[in-house]
């Protein structure tokens, strides 16, 4: 990435020119200052606050349980952080579907409470009046479609989507809908990589893959697995850049050591 591109705010209409360029772009999850702020830094080009906080932060199995107010409580304090990388924030289970009234009132709580950038919703048909609603009222929306864990106990498994073609056809169909509505990206989750080419390459806003393939205009990856702090969680799509659980229990076990020897703080280390 050139300095100029690393300086450069990230905004919907640069997400577009950079698919238009052949540009890849990069996505991150972050929930906390501390590590948006390392996210930003880095370059990344999109930090999603993702629901996946209900997992990693707070431990729920499913991403259901976190409501609107934990979710504005996390991008408050990535926001804060961030000084170029474009922040997005999904719109919990429960906010959104079924009532495209309530899914603007709560899109405009996230924006309002947060300076966010955008919001982003899982689904096609079944929630484009809120998609519409929301994008009538000038907030940016980006789409969800393949594996929606808000979905989870619909599906009643995290195995890969689409495969057949009936559902492919239907996901394109979503796709082109979602664009069509004025969504400025659209995320595909746990899709075959070549149902995933063909849609990058029917649509004209950016395609952003996970579990993918890399036909896709960018990938995102929840920050607490591509680290390696949830060491449990070993999908076929996740790269392992670093292990931090084994980092941080190391530094840990010792701190623990040192204070029971007595060993920690020494005479440098005191006042």
């Amino acid at each position: 990435m050139s300095v100029e591109s690393k300086l450069r705010a990230v905004t919907t209409y640069r997400l577009i020119e950079m698919k238009q360029s052949g540009e890849r772009i990069s996505m991150l999850t972050a929930y906390d200052y501390s590590t948006a702020r390392i996210v930003d830094a880095a370059g990344v080009d999109v930090i999603l606050v993702g629901d996946s906080a209900a997992n990693v932060m707070a431990g729920y199995e499913t991403t259901l349980p976190i409501t609107l107010d934990e979710m504005i409580y996390h991008a408050r304090s990535v926001r804060r952080a961030v000084r170029r990388a474009l922040v997005v924030v999904d719109l919990p289970f429960g906010t959104y579907q079924g009532n495209s009234k309530h899914a603007l009132a709560s899109a405009v709580r996230i924006m309002k409470e947060t300076e966010a950038d955008a919001v982003k919703i899982e689904g096609g048909k079944e929630i484009i009046e809120s998609v519409e609603r929301i994008l009538c009222a000038g907030i940016p929306v980006m789409g969800h479609l393949g594996l929606t864990p808000q979905s989870i106990h619909k599906f009643g498994t995290y195995a890969v989507r689409a495969k057949e073609e009936a559902e492919a056809e239907k996901l394109l169909g979503d796709a082109r809908l979602l664009e069509q509505a004025g969504c400025f990206a659209v995320v595909l989750e746990k899709i075959p990589a070549v149902l995933a080419r063909r849609v990058a390459q029917q649509v004209s806003i950016p395609v952003i893959g996970i579990g993918a393939g890399g036909g896709v205009d960018g990938q995102v990856l929840v920050v607490h697995d591509m680290l390696g702090i949830t060491n449990e969680f070993s999908p076929r799509f996740l790269r392992r850049y670093a292990d931090l659980h084994g980092v941080m229990t190391d530094a840990f076990e010792r701190y623990s050591a040192d204070v029971k020897s007595g060993s920690f703080p020494n005479e440098s280390e005191s006042y």
